[in-house]
C-alpha cells in the first residue's frame, strides 16, 4: 500500500519540499468551494514539529525497554501482571500513552543482552528478548505491530500502529556461527551489533584491546551473509578499524546506530568525521543517541541543544539523507537525559529546536522518517541482488581464520628473508 503521506525520497523528486514555513503558505487561504478556510496554524516551533510529526513520525533506532523491564520486573515478563504499558508504567521511559505523544512511528526494539553472557546463556536470554518483543506485540495490537520489512513499516503506519522492529542483537550470541545468524533473521531479528563493548573473536570493539585490526577473514564473511540475508550491519561499539573495515567490504547500507560526532565529543563509541563522510557512498545512516556522555562529554548536563548540535554536525559533514535518531531511552539512567528528553515523549521538543536552527521541511522529514526507511530498503535491494550470486555460507570461523592466520604468518616470513 503506498504512504497516505508523501515520503520524503517523492518530495525530493518532485522538488516540491521547501522550508516548513513555505510548506504551509503553499496552501490557499480559501477553501476549494471559495469559502474561507480554517485559520492557519500559530507558527512557533513545538506546533509546526506536531504538524510535520504527523506526516512524518519518529523511526527511533534503538530502545532497550525490553532488558530494562527485565531489570524492574525479573522474568516474568507477561503483559499485565507487573507492568501495564498501555495506561503508562513509571519505572521505564517507554510506553503506549508516550511513544504515540512522541509521535514514534517505528522503533527498533533492542534485543541486545550483556556482554557478562556468553555461549547458550546469551543464545537463551537473546530469545527472551526476542519473545518478549512478540509478547508486546500480541498483548496491544491496537497500537502494535511487528515489522520484517520496509513495506511492512509503511503498512503499519498507513493503519495506525506503531511498527515494532526486531534489533540489535550483540554479535556475540552468534557463538561465530553463521548458521545461528540465518537462524536469528528467521525469527525477525533485522539488525545486529558486529561487537558489543567488548572483542567478538572475528571484530574488535572500540573498548577492548584491538585483535584482528578490524575484521578477520571471518568477520568478512559475517558482513557478507548479512548483505545476502538484508540484516542491517550496526556498527556502533565498534572500533573505528572496524568501521572502515566493513564500510569498504559491505554492499549494503550501515546503521551507525546509538552514536554521535567523535569531532564534537571525543567519545570512543562516537563516529569520527572520516566515516561519516563514506555515508553517502555507502547509503548508510548515523542515529544519533541522547546519551548524555556522547552529546555532552563526562562532565555536565547535556541539553537538547547538545544533541542538536551532533545532528548539525553528521548533517553537514554525512549529508541531510544520512542521519537519523537512535535515542537509546531504557538504556541510561533517565536522570541524566537531557532536559526535556527525559523519555519517548520528547521527540516533538527536539524536532522544535531544529525548526528553530532552520532546518528544512525535506531535511525534517528525512531524520525522522525517510533516512531511515531507505537505508532498510537499500538493505533488502542489496540482499536480493546478492542471492542472485550465492548461497548460504557454509563457512566456519575455524577454517577461515586459521588459513588467514596461515597467511598472515607467511608473509611475515618472506618480509624478513
Amino acid at each position: 500500500m503506498a504512504d497516505l503521506a508523501p515520503d520524503l525520497e517523492a518530495a525530493d523528486l518532485t522538488g516540491a519540499a521547501g522550508d516548513l514555513g513555505a510548506a504551509e503558505d503553499a496552501h490557499s487561504p480559501y477553501g476549494t468551494l471559495g469559502r474561507p478556510a480554517d485559520p492557519p496554524l500559530r507558527r512557533d516551533p513545538l506546533t509546526r514539529a506536531h504538524a510535520l510529526l504527523a506526516a512524518h513520525p519518529v523511526f527511533d533506532g534503538h530502545n532497550a525497554l525490553p532488558w530494562a523491564l527485565r531489570l524492574h520486573h525479573g522474568d516474568d515478563l507477561t503483559p499485565g501482571h507487573y507492568y501495564d504499558l498501555e495506561y503508562g508504567e513509571p519505572a521505564v521511559s517507554t510506553d503506549i500513552p508516550r511513544l504515540q505523544q512522541g509521535r514514534v512511528g517505528a522503533q527498533f526494539w533492542s534485543v541486545q543482552v550483556p556482554t557478562a553472557l556468553s555461549g547458550d546463556h546469551a543464545i537463551s536470554a537473546t530469545l527472551e528478548q526476542i519473545d518478549f518483543v512478540h509478547q508486546l506485540v500480541r498483548a496491544y495490537p491496537e497500537a502494535l505491530r511487528l515489522a520484517m520489512t520496509a513495506d511492512d513499516v509503511t503498512e503499519c503506519r498507513n493503519r495506525g500502529r506503531i511498527a515494532c522492529l526486531l534489533g540489535s542483537a550483540g554479535g556475540q550470541i552468534i557463538d561465530s556461527s553463521l548458521g545461528a545468524l540465518r537462524a536469528l533473521h528467521t525469527l525477525g531479528v533485522r539488525s545486529m551489533l558486529l561487537t558489543p563493548d567488548r572483542n567478538t573473536p572475528w571484530a574488535d570493539a572500540a573498548a577492548d584491546t584491538p585483535c584482528a585490526g578490524g575484521l578477520t577473514a571471518f568477520g568478512e564473511e559475517v558482513v557478507r551473509e548479512m548483505n545476502r540475508l538484508g540484516m542491517l550491519i550496526d556498527l556502533s561499539y565498534a572500533s573505528t578499524d572496524t568501521m572502515r573495515h566493513t564500510m569498504a567490504i559491505t554492499k549494503a547500507p550501515v546503521f551507525v546506530n546509538r552514536s554521535a560526532a567523535r569531532n564534537l565529543t571525543n567519545h570512543r563509541h562516537n563516529v569520527p568525521d572520516d566515516v561519516l563522510a563514506q555515508l553517502p557512498r555507502n547509503g548508510g545512516i548515523c542515529m544519533v543517541t541522547f546519551a548524555p556522555q556522547r552529546v555532552a562529554g563526562p562532565v555536565g548536563h547535556a541539553t537538547i541543544e547538545d544533541v542538536a548540535d551532533h545532528l548539525d554536525h553528521v548533517r553537514n559533514v554525512a549529508g541531510a539523507q544520512h542521519v537519523g535518531l537512535g535515542g537509546g531511552f531504557d538504556t541510561d539512567p533517565a536522570d541524566g537525559r537531557p532536559q526535556g528528553l527525559e523519555d519517548v515523549s520528547g521527540y516533538p521538543r527536539l524536532i522544535a529546536e531544529l525548526i528553530s536552527r532552520n532546518w528544512s521541511f525535506s531535511d525534517l522529514a528525512g531524520l525522522t522518517w525517510g533516512n531511515a526507511l531507505r537505508a532498510m530498503r537499500g538493505a533488502e535491494f542489496a540482499a536480493r541482488e546478492a542471492r542472485h550470486r550465492r548461497g548460504p555460507s557454509t563457512a566456519t570461523i575455524d577454517r577461515l581464520d586459521r588459513a588467514d592466520r596461515r597467511d598472515r604468518m607467511t608473509k611475515l616470513h618472506w618480509a624478513w628473508t
